[in-house]
């Protein structure tokens, strides 16, 4: 990146790109080479469940205390701190389905690592990116979640085949050194400004720069804006569209979890399909995420900047279109039963999902940039609580169709897995339209 000559606040994101799509590839990462490891083993498809959605209950329990830190410490030294705990996580500890607690441990010790990333990239975005950049910024870093997802599942079914289970995990912590290395080289907190509009809007003078004198203005916990102020908890946790925000999040990240971690087991089990034999058409979801997820973004940023739609019907067109689409997608999977249909459908979920968060997933910035970290925070910890549920919950569902002799095969035995956060999506996009905004509603 040296002599490039970018703009800080896009290195800031490129990098903060490459940081989601590691995250994603290490999910993908364990989730196939767990099934592989956890199949040969004869693990039942409840204890399955239980075991992938380990790594949510320490996601769920460093999501506000992750918002807190990236506040009070600094978004890029939690975000370090982050990458090097979960990197050597994974390369320390050995996957054996057999040895159960100390798998418990390593994936409950990920999640509480990888907890605190996603509230430190939104402090780090609202300190460094202008409003009218933000929606783009935002789905570019996000959209590497599902490139990572992508990449993940091309790549890895056949490292595993040829290198076996363990050898996931040994690639992924060298990738997660690697991007830290990037980050303590190139990232930076950004300087602080005088200028009111920069003040209010909680980002630096390397965008809003005063004129005339350019005296930078230092916290004592190097510059990061609002430090000493008093973070509003109660109104955070009351407003509604805060709320509007914490249940679209739910939704999504219950559609997408389930998906990630179940759509192997539904292509193997169900359509009698090992991810081998798929080819590239595996990765074609998340790659359809990815796209989606820029265009969501750009268009976004268009409409606002042209005055087409204002912020709040911007946030609140793009919501209610990606949703809408996606429930119905996600209902017709069981009535395709070949692996094209599968993909197809899962494609148009996944992909109208990640155009939705250029509407719920950018909202917060727009209604508190200056507790961007918090809300995020907040709202991450119901995505967590959703993969959770839906994780651990599709592995029950299925556990219970094979306990009342009906073939998990059949399409009637999937039926409720996607139904399930099909019919969320509507309830969620309405819960959007009735209460999000996209006025800014903290000081």
């Amino acid at each position: 990146m040296k002599g490039m000559n970018f703009p800080k606040r896009h290195v800031i994101v490129i990098l903060t790109f490459i940081c989601t799509c590691v995250c994603y590839i290490e999910r993908v990462g364990f989730s196939i080479g767990y099934t592989v490891a956890a199949d040969a083993a004869g693990v039942n498809q409840s204890s399955k469940g239980t075991i992938l959605s380990t790594f949510y209950y320490g996601y769920a329990c460093s999501q506000v205390p992750g918002g807190w830190a990236a506040q009070k410490i600094g978004g890029r030294r939690i975000l370090l701190f982050s990458f090097v705990l979960w990197s050597l996580t994974c390369a320390l500890v050995p996957l054996d389905p057999n040895k159960v607690m100390t798998l418990v441990l390593a994936r409950l010790l990920v999640g509480v690592a990888q907890g605190f990333i996603f509230p430190s990239i939104h402090t780090v975005l609202a300190q460094w990116v202008p409003p009218h950049e933000r929606s783009r910024s935002v789905s570019l870093t996000t959209s590497g979640m599902y490139l990572g997802a992508a990449a993940g599942m091309l790549l890895l079914p056949s490292l595993v085949k040829f290198r076996g289970p363990q050898s996931v995990f040994l690639a992924e912590a060298a990738l997660g050194v690697m991007w830290s290395i990037l980050w303590f080289k190139y990232a930076s907190d950004p300087p602080r400004s005088e200028h009111p509009k920069a003040t209010a809007a909680g980002f630096g003078e390397s965008l809003l720069p005063t004129k005339g004198s350019q005296k930078k203005v230092k916290g004592e916990n190097g510059g990061h804006f609002s430090n000493t102020s008093q973070i509003p908890w109660k109104r955070i946790i009351l407003s509604l569209p805060v709320w509007a925000i914490v249940v679209n999040n739910f939704t999504f990240h219950y559609a997408l979890y389930v998906l990630m971690n179940w759509l192997p087991t539904y292509f193997e089990q169900s359509l009698q399909l090992s991810l081998q034999e798929m080819g590239s058409s595996k990765m074609i979801p998340y790659l359809n995420m990815f796209i989606f997820s820029n265009i969501g973004g750009v268009v976004a940023d268009h409409l606002i900047t042209r005055r087409i739609l204002s912020v709040t019907n911007t946030r609140k067109f793009l919501n209610t279109v990606g949703f809408i689409v996606a429930s119905f997608a996600l209902m017709a999977i069981p009535h395709f039963r070949t692996p094209g249909g599968t993909v197809f459908c899962s494609s148009v979920a996944l992909g109208f999902l990640a155009l939705g968060r250029a509407g719920f997933a950018v909202n917060h910035m727009d209604v508190a940039p200056r507790y961007a970290g918090i809300v995020m925070g907040v709202s991450n910890t119901a995505g967590t609580l959703a993969g959770i549920i839906g994780v651990d919950l599709t592995g029950k569902i299925l556990e219970a169709a094979k306990t009342a002799n009906s073939d998990i095969t059949s399409p009637e035995s999937w039926r409720p897995v996607f139904f399930t956060p099909g019919l969320l999506c509507i309830f969620s996009s309405f819960v959007f339209l009735l209460f999000a905004t996209g006025e800014r509603i903290f000081d």
